[in-house]
Formats: C-alpha cells, sequence, structure tokens
C-alpha cells in the first residue's frame, strides 16, 4: 500500500489533472490511497466566501459563481459528454454549499468555516475520481468527514487516532481493491465529529491527512507531490542558490517544520516516525525525479538550511508590580497566547522580562495585548523578520544579518534564530 497526496497546484485545472492520471498510470501493480486537496486557489476562494456570508457581505454571491464558473469550466474541459453523472455530482455539491451559505450564521465563525470550506476537497475528489475511472484507472471514492473521526476544535481539529484507524481499517476492508480496483481516492485537510459536524485539520492540512492515512493502514510509503524537486534549503522566494536536500532524517523534518518550512505540513512526520514509514516528497512536473526522503537514521544535514518569517511581532512583557516573571506568572501567559490561538515562534526570559516572537496578524494580537496590560507592562516591535538557520555556521548568520539590526538571538547546538529589522 502506498499514499500519495496532490496539493492544489497539482489539480489547479484539466492538464493538471490529466497528469495526476499519468503519475498513477505509472504504479500499475500498487494499491494506491490518492489524498487530494482542494483545486488551485479554491480554498482562499471558500475562505472569502465564509468571511462574505458571516459578515453578510453584499460580494457572497459573486464569489460561489466565480468558484463555481471555475470548477465547471474544469469539468467540461475533463468531459465532453455534458450528461456525464460529475456534472450532477458537482451541481448537488454547490447546491450544498449555497445551503451552507444562506441566510444567516447559526455558529460561531470557526464552525461556520469548516462546513463551508471542507467543500472545497469534495469538489476536487469528485472530479479526480471522476477523470480516473474515465481513463481506466478504477477507483472508489471515499469520505474522510466519516473516517478520520476529530473533536469539535473547529480549524484545528484534533484526531481520535484509535477510532480513525478503526473508520479507515473497516473502509478498506469493504474496498478490499477487487479487480483492477487499485485506487482509493480521498479528501485532505477534512474530518468530522461523532455528531456528523465537519472539520478541518489545520491549513495546508493535507499532508497530514496522508499521514493519518499510512498511518491507519501500515502503508510502505508517503509521497507528496510539490511543484519543486523535492525538499530544499531554502525557500526560492529568498534564496536564489537553493540546494535539494536528498535526504533527511525525521528529527530535522520535525525541526524545519516547527520553525516554518512550509513544504511539509508541521504534523505531517510524527505519525510516519511512530511506525517508520518513509516519506517523499517528489516533482509532479519531473515524477521521474529523485527527489528527497524521509526516513529514520542520523542524517545529518548536508547544508544549512533557512527559513523566512516575515510580518513578525517582538513582545516584550514586564510585570507592573515588584515581583519577576515566574512560574505562575509564565502559566498566565501562555494561558491568554493560547485563549487568542497566537502561536509563539521564539521566547526568551530573564528575571523582569520575557519577550516573544509571533505573527503579526491584527485580528488576534489586539485582543491578546489588551489583556496582556491588565497585568503587564507590555512593548513590542513590528515590521520584523524571523530567521532560523538549521545546522548554523558564521557565514550562514553574516549572510542573513547583513543590513539587518538583531534585535533578539537565540542559539543551540544546532539552530539560530534571529529576530531582525531592515537598516536600509
Amino acid at each position: 500500500m502506498k499514499v500519495f497526496k496532490f496539493g492544489g497546484a497539482s489539480v489547479k485545472d484539466a492538464p493538471a489533472v490529466k497528469n495526476v492520471g499519468k503519475i498513477l498510470q505509472g504504479f500499475p501493480d500498487d494499491k494506491i490511497i490518492v489524498v487530494i486537496s482542494a483545486m488551485g486557489k479554491t480554498t482562499n476562494a471558500l475562505e472569502r466566501l465564509t468571511e462574505a456570508f458571516f459578515y453578510q457581505k453584499p460580494e457572497r454571491k459573486s464569489i460561489l459563481e466565480e468558484i463555481k464558473a471555475y470548477h465547471f469550466s474544469i469539468v467540461k474541459d475533463l468531459f465532453s459528454d455534458e450528461n456525464h453523472s460529475i456534472y450532477d455530482s458537482i451541481e448537488n455539491t454547490f447546491v450544498e454549499l449555497e445551503w451552507a451559505t444562506e441566510g444567516f450564521p447559526e455558529h460561531d465563525f470557526d464552525h461556520e468555516y469548516d462546513q463551508i470550506v471542507s467543500l472545497g476537497e469534495i469538489l476536487s475528489t469528485q472530479i479526480v475520481s471522476a477523470y480516473l475511472n474515465q481513463i481506466g484507472l478504477k477507483n472508489s471514492w471515499l469520505d474522510a468527514r466519516g473516517l478520520i473521526q476529530t473533536d469539535d476544535s473547529y480549524r484545528q481539529a484534533k484526531i481520535d487516532f484509535v477510532q480513525t484507524e478503526k473508520n479507515v481499517q473497516d473502509a478498506m476492508r469493504l474496498i478490499q481493491f477487487p479487480g483492477q480496483i487499485s485506487i482509493a481516492v480521498v479528501q485532505g485537510f477534512i474530518g468530522g465529529t461523532s455528531e456528523n459536524f465537519t472539520t478541518t485539520l489545520g491549513r495546508e492540512g493535507s499532508d497530514y491527512t496522508a499521514a493519518v492515512m499510512a498511518y491507519c493502514t501500515n502503508a510502505d510509503s508517503v509521497t507528496i507531490w510539490k511543484d519543486v524537486p523535492g525538499v530544499l534549503n531554502a525557500d526560492p522566494k529568498w534564496f536564489n542558490n537553493t540546494v535539494k536536500i536528498q535526504q533527511l532524517s525525521y528529527q530535522d523534518a520535525i525541526e524545519l517544520t516547527y520553525y516554518g518550512a512550509t513544504v511539509i505540513h508541521p504534523k505531517t512526520i510524527k505519525p510516519l516516525q511512530n511506525k517508520n514509514i518513509p516519506l517523499l516528497v517528489k516533482s509532479f512536473v519531473e515524477p521521474d525525479a529523485e527527489g528527497t526522503i524521509i526516513s529514520d537514521g542520523n542524517i545529518k544535514l548536508p547544508t544549512p538550511s533557512f527559513i523566512f518569517k516575515v510580518n513578525q511581532l517582538l513582545i516584550s512583557l514586564q510585570p507592573k508590580d515588584f515581583s519577576f516573571i515566574a512560574e505562575e506568572n509564565l502559566g498566565n501567559i501562555f494561558l491568554l497566547f493560547h485563549k487568542h490561538n497566537v502561536s509563539i515562534h521564539m521566547m526568551q526570559l530573564s528575571a523582569i522580562n520575557f519577550s516573544v516572537c509571533v505573527d503579526n496578524n491584527e485580528s488576534k494580537i489586539s485582543g491578546l495585548i489588551s489583556e496582556l496590560q491588565n497585568e503587564y507592562k507590555v512593548l513590542y516591535n513590528d515590521r520584523l523578520e524571523l530567521c532560523t538557520i538549521r545546522y548554523y555556521d558564521q557565514n550562514t548568520i553574516d549572510r542573513v544579518t547583513e543590513n539587518k539590526l538583531v534585535l533578539l538571538e537565540q542559539k543551540s547546538r544546532y539552530t539560530v534564530q534571529l529576530v531582525m529589522r531592515n537598516t536600509k
């Protein structure tokens, strides 16, 4: 059993969907679970639709029509027969989407978000599954909402692995891949609660879905198909001369994703590490190229790896009274960060000062700072960058700090983090 994950870029239009079919045709003897993301930038569009619905904005209908036109244009390019059943399937899903965005919201934003945005994956898998059947790759379409059991932490749902493993294994037994049916198509990013409400696993969570499906089926491997040749040592947006990493340990992959590397979703690695399932990152543009393999072992990165985060905020807290920053203070501080759903990328503690670097998301930060100011003197610097270097040396530090003012620096044996501001 293999698990393949195809992201939005790999199914963004009809030629891309056809390319997925060609890749799968290269594995005629394998049983494959295919995890599919929403097509192209559909998730972004559905997020705009959710906001328009929740805040009752007039552009709600036009956004919905834009999403509908985009998907039907792909369907028409893939299926010349307008009597094909896919047309009815997609139309029915859009009826569901129309119902979800009619009238007034009945739940909080995150709950409504998951019911609406999740339909992007339903649409994409319906189209891909139908196309694969059309070209002779018989497959079974599975609904992740009934497989991946989660709690009701909408937009960041936590998976019940015991129940999910049972659900997935039961589904696989029912399919049994009879005859030519060797492919199961399932949505990434989404799950469901015991009350049958849809949940999502966090933005870009389809990688995580692939890892969960592999864990539950004891798969031989997971392959994430990307528009890059593999895991690079830096984002090409920031560096011209990037290097592809041939092999990566689970430990380094976890560290890189924790610090913000975007090529793999942060939660992806642990389920695979727990069952020693290798993860391959390969190019759907050059599917025969070697890519990157992530597996067990003491494999040191051959070159320093860089992760940049922009639009960062450095918050510094000091007690208003004569106390120190002690365990009790830290407990209260972390509770407030959790309450406002603000992730900390870097922190530093002294006797009377606690500093953290976070994304400058105004919708979350304003409420957080307001509450922190009740107990602490709050200072902050904005328009900052956070650079993390894994396996750094002084030359790499000098390289990234040129024309920068370093406000905070933190080093461990293998990693350095630098909070910086441009001086030019």
